[in-house]
């Protein structure tokens, strides 16, 4: 099985160049552009694209290996694998939750949403525009997740889901059977590292334990897809720290194949 690169330079309905900072020459460049509607249907004919190619490398026997402007974009590559016959396990790496539905969110912030309707809470229609069957609760594992609502902890605990809230504690024993899905926001880096996160959250392990966690997981043979989230504001990254650091931690992605 070999890594095969896409990049998806869309943060929900704008672009995203961190995305393009971490792009390599033979990456394939998702190009749709937002749809009609609301933000929420808006982001269709991305995801969409997303999607397609996403089944096209798994059905080539090959693993996705996608570099994403934003978390909502794991749907699309969940409806990817599904389309193949895949039925992974997520495990979603994040400083913060994205468990939140449009009654427990604060912030009315669709990108703090996406797992919670991976599950089959809240608004369905995204998982709708690419055909996804909502995941299992006992297929999911969020862990850090340090920085949630108050009504989003509240699904969280209430959940199915496996909560591991202490990175290190993360290990092939506390895993799902069976092919995973590895999610890793870049934000979940403490940002002391890496200052140009959009929604920074204080605290968070190191760059290098991001590494170890993510080559852990790389190790265990069964990862059969893989997304990083470009979590950064490029302008505010002028020293380059903040690149820096998740090109470290993304170096644990360089596993087994």
């Amino acid at each position: 099985m070999k890594d095969v690169r896409i990049a998806s330079p869309m943060f929900l309905d704008r672009s995203a160049k961190a995305v393009t900072l971490l792009e390599q020459a033979d990456d394939i460049v998702i190009t749709a552009q937002p749809g009609k509607g609301d933000q929420t249907e808006s982001l269709a004919p991305i995801h969409q694209q997303l999607a397609s190619i996403v089944a096209d490398v798994v059905a080539r026997g090959d693993r996705p290996f996608a570099i994403l402007g934003d978390c909502c974009q794991t749907i699309p590559m969940m409806a990817g694998l599904q389309r193949s016959g895949r039925r992974p396990a997520l495990i979603w790496l994040d400083s913060h939750g994205d468990f939140n539905t449009w009654e427990t969110s604060p912030s009315g912030f669709l990108g703090g949403m996406p797992l919670a309707m991976l599950t089959g809470r809240g608004d369905q229609r995204m998982m709708q525009a690419v055909d996804l069957a909502p995941i299992a609760d006992d297929r999911v594992v969020l862990s850090d997740g340090r920085d949630l609502d108050p009504g989003e902890r509240d699904l969280v605990e209430a959940s199915g889901i496996g909560f591991i809230k202490n990175l290190v504690d993360l290990d092939a024993n506390t895993l799902p059977g069976g092919p995973l899905y590895v999610h890793f926001d870049s934000d979940i880096i403490d940002a002391t590292e890496a200052p140009a996160f959009l929604y920074a959250a204080a605290g968070g392990p190191s760059a290098e334990d991001m590494r170890q966690v993510l080559a852990m997981l790389m190790a265990t043979g069964h990862v059969v897809a893989v997304s990083t989230t470009a979590a950064w504001d490029a302008g505010k990254d002028e020293d380059g720290r903040t690149l820096k650091a998740v090109n470290h931690a993304m170096q644990g992605l360089q596993g087994e194949t």
